[in-house]
C-alpha cells in the first residue's frame, strides 16, 4: 500500500514537472518565433520575457505588450522634455523647440494608444500606420533642432529616440507576422 502511494505521488510529480517545463519551453518557443520577425531580436526577447503577461500571450497579446513598452518609453521622454529641460531654459527659441519635442513624443504615445486599439479590432494595417507615425514624430524633434542654427540636439533625447524607433520596430516586425 505505501509503495502504491510512492508510486502514484512520484508519477504525479513526474507528469508536474514536465508539463511546467514544456508550458516554459512553448512560452519561450513563441517568444522567439515572434521576436525572430523583428530586426531586434535581443531586445525583443529581453523586453517581452521581462513581462509578466507574455507566459500567457499570443502573438497579437505579445504586440500589445511591446506597444506599451512604447507608450511607456513616449510618455516618459514627453515628460522629460517638458519636465526636465523646459522648466530650466532661459533661452525663448530653444524652450520653443523643447516644448514642441514634447509634443511630438506626446503624439507619438497617442499613436501608439490607438495601435492598442487597432489590435483590438483586428486592424493590422491601421496598427502599422499608427506605429509608423509613432516612430516618426521622434524624427521631427530632430528636425526641428536641426533647423535652429547653433542648437545642439542633446544626447539624452537622442538616446531615447533610438529606444522609441527600436521599439516601434520590434512592433511592426510582429505586426508582420500577425498579417501572414
Amino acid at each position: 500500500m505505501a509503495s502504491s502511494l510512492i508510486f502514484l505521488l512520484l508519477v504525479t510529480l513526474t507528469f508536474s514537472a514536465s508539463t511546467l517545463i514544456s508550458a516554459k519551453s512553448n512560452t519561450t518557443t513563441i517568444i522567439e518565433s515572434t521576436c525572430k520577425t523583428t530586426n531586434y531580436y535581443k531586445f525583443c526577447v529581453s523586453a517581452l520575457k521581462s513581462d509578466p503577461r507574455s507566459p500567457t500571450a499570443d502573438t497579437k497579446g505579445l504586440a500589445s505588450i511591446m506597444v506599451g513598452v512604447g507608450m511607456t518609453n513616449a510618455t516618459s521622454t514627453a515628460n522629460y522634455i517638458a519636465g526636465n529641460l523646459s522648466a530650466t531654459v532661459k533661452d525663448t527659441v530653444l524652450k520653443k523647440v523643447l516644448q514642441d519635442c514634447s509634443e511630438k513624443y506626446a503624439l507619438a504615445a497617442d499613436s501608439l494608444r490607438l495601435t492598442i486599439q487597432d489590435l483590438d479590432d483586428e486592424a493590422y494595417d491601421y496598427a502599422s500606420m499608427h506605429v509608423l507615425a509613432a516612430q516618426d514624430y521622434p524624427n521631427v524633434c530632430r528636425n526641428i533642432f536641426r533647423r535652429v542654427k547653433g542648437l545642439a540636439y542633446p544626447v539624452e533625447i537622442r538616446r531615447r529616440e533610438a529606444s522609441l524607433r527600436r521599439i516601434c520596430g520590434v512592433v511592426s516586425g510582429i505586426l508582420d507576422r500577425l498579417v501572414e
